[in-house]
């Protein structure tokens, strides 16, 4: 990784060199650990442990491996643990090109709700990303370079075919001759920002995954110059019509001053409740679809 790199690595040095290197607490407290949350930042803890422990022992990596543990550790409390930021690593320019364009596609299907309908393959897609920087930073080990690209595109594209409102793939990304020079961190057009928050069933509170949601888009709207925040809620099928239109006015509310208790100005935020109405996946009455249970958060 970039500038922090050394610093953890000297650190993992001194700190090992006085125990062994046979003592990782992390490592160990990661192995020992029981995941809590949600499906996905359960099957993410798996991941990391599989990834990590092949990292020790097949490849003797010790810092990295530290590294991955301490992510599969707040995986592990429910904590939403995001892909490695292409800045943090030192790659060559056309190599950071393809990760970039990469996690771009990982993180926007996150906010398609990928993590809500398919937390495995998108805690596999994930593992399977970082496993690919990780490699391409040491740019050594072409067959594990190879698999782990391989692996981690094909989840991601899977993961964009099962989305029902998947957004396009992106192009290829270009190989350019000019100096690298690509801000990963650039934001997308404010028109085709949408953050869609999840709910369990019969329900309006915001778990963990629905928070972290609020907090990307909160973040994203505080570096805009916005005329509308538009928050609406919507329900699935289950229930009465009545009942549900109530419902989804509770769950755009609640996303509503989850947002203002994060910075953003309540004066922009407007709400709209659309109950059973507009189903992202379409189902017959009386059915519970989880993909139907949210609230949408569209920036104009």
């Amino acid at each position: 990784m970039k500038i922090l790199r050394p610093v953890v690595v000297l650190a993992g040095v001194m700190s090992l060199s006085a125990c062994g290197f046979d003592k990782m607490d992390e490592v160990k407290a990661l192995n020992e650990a029981n995941a809590t949350g949600n499906a996905f930042t359960q099957a993410l803890t798996q991941e990391y442990k599989n990834y990590v422990n092949r990292e020790i022992n097949q490849f003797d990596d010790h810092a990295d491996s530290l590294h991955f543990a301490r992510k599969g550790l707040s995986s592990a409390r429910g904590d939403m643990v995001m892909p490695e930021p292409v800045s943090d690593w030192n790659l060559m320019p056309g190599h950071a090109e393809e990760l970039i364009a990469a996690r771009t596609r990982l993180v926007n299907v996150y906010s398609y709700g990928a993590r809500e309908m398919q937390p495995d393959l998108s805690a596999f897609a994930q593992s399977r990303f970082d496993c690919w920087i990780e490699e391409q930073e040491e740019n050594f080990q072409q067959d594990a370079i190879s698999a782990c690209k391989a692996q981690a595109l094909d989840a991601i594209a899977k993961l964009e075919a099962a989305m029902p409102a998947a957004p396009a793939p992106m192009a290829e990304p270009m190989i350019m001759d000019e100096p690298f020079d690509v801000n990963p961190a650039e934001p997308m057009k404010a028109e085709d920002a949408v953050y869609i928050v999840f709910f369990d069933f019969d329900k309006s509170n915001l778990n963990a995954s629905a928070l972290s949601i609020v907090d990307a888009a909160a973040q994203e709207a505080q570096t805009r110059d916005l005329n509308t925040i538009r928050v609406t809620g919507f329900t699935d099928t289950s229930g009465s019509r009545s009942y549900n239109q109530k419902l989804s006015m509770k769950r755009a509310n609640i996303v509503k001053d989850a947002l203002a208790k994060r910075g953003v100005d309540v004066n922009v935020i407007v709400t709209d409740h659309r109950g059973e109405n507009e189903l992202l996946v379409q189902t017959a009455d009386g059915i519970r679809e989880p993909a139907n249970r949210r609230t949408q958060i569209t920036f104009e």
